[in-house]
């Protein structure tokens, strides 16, 4: 129990068939399908390299915490043994140059910090690139 098939129109048959195989509606199927392949490639790379940057500054963030953790604990057991030494003599003048020493290095690592949060960043350079070469070649001549 089928259900008759339409009939094309006379003039549909007619242009099909004079139509080339490899026609304007077929290389604009093509560009398409490259330009999308072209785009989801990119965007995979984007992908990569965000997820490579998040696991560096991973990485960086939990050494970074371990060291300053430790870095505070040992300074503040060499500051608690200077003061200690200098009990009975000069305690007072071993506190002052403490607090001057650990102010002097805070306003040097502040300063370091803000030169290098104005540095140019280096993420997404290889797709910068990648597009740089995308758009070379679209407008070379073949």
């Amino acid at each position: 129990m089928g259900f008759p098939e339409p009939e094309a129109a006379p003039h549909a048959t007619e242009a099909a068939s004079h139509a080339p195989e490899g026609g304007l509606l077929h290389s604009l199927r093509t560009l398409l399908a490259t330009l999308l392949a072209t785009i989801r490639t990119r965007g995979e790379l984007l992908q990569v390299e965000l997820e490579e940057e998040r696991l560096r500054v991973s990485g960086i963030a939990v050494f970074a915490l371990v060291a300053a953790f430790f870095l505070t604990l040992g300074v503040l057991l060499l500051s608690f043994f200077l003061i200690l030494l200098f009990w009975d003599t000069h305690r007072l003048l071993v506190c002052g140059l403490l607090a001057l020493a650990y102010l002097l290095i805070g306003v040097s690592f502040a300063l370091a910090a803000r030169q290098r949060s104005r540095a140019k960043s280096k993420l997404f350079a290889a797709s910068l690139v990648e597009l740089v070469k995308d758009g070379e070649q679209l407008t070379d001549d073949p």
